[in-house]
């Protein structure tokens, strides 16, 4: 993460991060203690649950979800999951409540929530 902020990165971009989640708050963790400064992006699909959210309070700064559906019967006929709108409603606003509105300096995000609604066929 440093080397990235070294080299003029604007934030670090975790990309569909969930499954890596105790790794990434070390990381995070080593990396601002040895004095990263760049905001932390959590660039998911939007099927996080609130409790694994929870752990990364005060870790992400922007949180980035893609968000598919809206209607259970899409969900599942598309993708196997019926309760992705449930999901990832839950999980937006638990995401909201912890970096609040998306927040700009000089045009770039340095915080907040940014929610990306996907085109799907």
């Amino acid at each position: 993460m440093l080397e990235l902020a070294n080299w003029g990165c604007s934030n670090i971009n975790l990309v569909t991060p969930t499954h890596l989640v105790p790794a990434i708050m070390a990381a995070i963790e080593l990396s601002k203690k040895q004095g990263l400064g760049l905001p932390i992006v959590y660039n998911t699909g939007g099927y996080d649950s609130v409790e694994t959210l929870k752990l990364l309070v005060g870790f992400i700064d922007i949180y980035m979800p893609d968000i598919k559906y809206s209607d259970s019967v899409v969900a599942q006929e598309l993708s196997s999951a019926a309760d992705y709108p449930e999901v990832s409603r839950a999980a937006v606003k638990e995401m909201h409540q912890q970096v609040g509105d998306l927040q700009m300096e000089k045009g770039l995000a340095v915080s907040g929530l940014l929610v990306r609604h996907l085109v799907l066929p």
